[in-house]
């Protein structure tokens, strides 16, 4: 059976969680550091910490932010239900957006409606790895925080006038490329990440990076990187990422061109099987800076039916959003959140990841292009 998910663990993953655990640094030290400097270097941010879990990165964004108790903070019905349960453990309000049919994303009327109903932050859920508009929402004169965890290392198209500073990776290359590692396309913009006033890069086991679990917390400007800072200065060594998770992580990031580029040769296969089909993926900028998840599929017909197809062909076929705010809160958020509700209930996730081998993709585009 092909599975859905894959974190793609290889070799050099294992050795370095390995190496951690035979010198005994298991909790936060060395490891941590090397990975926050290493996402620092190909982003360009201007400071960022590792921390155990995206919940914990956000409660410290919210502390950086000074956000009042009981203030309305605004998610996508599609984005991952921690947001929601997170946002209530720490003492707000989630106010809860539909999404637009074709992209999956929140619009900037539903975010405008949101703070009538006393929206006063916005998670930026990049669903699938699809980058809205940023621009749009940061005229709306509301904090952002993008959560960057499905659309790492992509890149937003920088807007007339606006210039790109080298990234600390490009200005210490010395030319030469490292062919295990790969080389990640030159951004034509600012990473995704770079326009929230904090970001977070979850890195559970799902996420397009993985530590087993944990986050970076991102701040993209020397005035929130010093705030951050010292709140973390003095921050409990149990909110800290462990060395065994950044190990791993480490090694995912610096593997994550060469992932991408496999990720980006099977999306272009899936998308020409179904061209002749009744069943549509999002809408994204295909020869752009949106780095490719997975591969949805917005169902024309039952999920179950292809579900059970999937299964007959000895794939694993998942729906796409079974763990986000409208899965969980359905009832509550349905006649509010139409769109989401109907994309949650039918697109469906197939499997796509670099450890797929010839025969199993060649299964995988055999079976899209014949969906019922």
């Amino acid at each position: 059976m092909i599975q859905t998910y894959s974190s793609t663990i290889r070799r050099k993953e294992m050795e370095a969680v390995l190496t951690c655990m035979v010198d005994e640094k298991i909790g936060p030290g060395e490891m941590n550091q090397r990975l926050t400097q290493t996402y620092r270097e190909l982003s360009g941010c201007d400071g960022c910490v590792a921390l155990r879990s995206p919940s914990v990165a956000l409660e410290y964004a919210l502390k950086a932010i000074s956000l009042p108790k009981e203030s309305g903070i605004m998610i996508s019905a599609l984005a991952p239900f921690w947001q929601f349960a997170a946002i209530e453990k720490l003492g707000y309000k989630p106010v809860v957006l539909d999404v637009d049919m074709e992209t999956s994303l929140v619009t900037v009327e539903k975010v405008q409606e949101g703070i009538k109903c006393g929206g006063r932050l916005l998670i930026l859920h990049e669903t699938m790895g699809i980058l809205p508009s940023i621009k749009d929402f940061l005229e709306l004169d509301i904090p952002v925080i993008e959560d960057i965890s499905q659309s790492a290392l992509s890149f937003y198209p920088l807007e007339e006038g606006e210039e790109r500073k080298p990234l600390p990776s490009e200005e210490s290359s010395s030319g030469e490329k490292n062919e295990s590692e790969g080389e990640l396309q030159e951004p034509k913009g600012k990473r995704a990440g770079s326009y929230g006033v904090y970001s977070i890069l979850g890195m559970e086991d799902q996420d397009i990076v993985t530590a087993g679990g944990g986050a970076v917390l991102i701040a993209p400007c020397r005035k929130e990187w010093i705030v951050l800072k010292n709140l973390i200065q003095q921050a409990p060594s149990t909110d800290i990422m462990p060395d065994m998770n950044a190990a791993l992580a480490f090694v995912e990031l610096k593997e994550f061109a060469r992932n991408e580029k496999v990720r980006r040769e099977l999306f272009t296969l899936y998308s020409r099987s179904i061209m002749a089909g009744k069943h549509k993926t999002f809408i994204r900028e295909k020869d752009f800076g949106s780095t490719i998840y997975s591969f949805p599929l917005l169902l024309n017909s039952g999920f179950k039916d292809v579900k059970s197809y999937g299964m007959h062909k000895g794939i694993e076929v998942k729906l796409a959003f079974e763990k986000s705010v409208i899965a969980v809160k359905n009832e509550e958020y349905s006649s509010q959140c139409m769109n989401a509700s109907s994309i949650a209930l039918r697109c469906a996730l197939f499997p796509l990841y670099p450890r797929l081998g010839q025969k199993d993709v060649a299964r995988i585009v055999k079976v899209l292009s014949s969906l019922p």
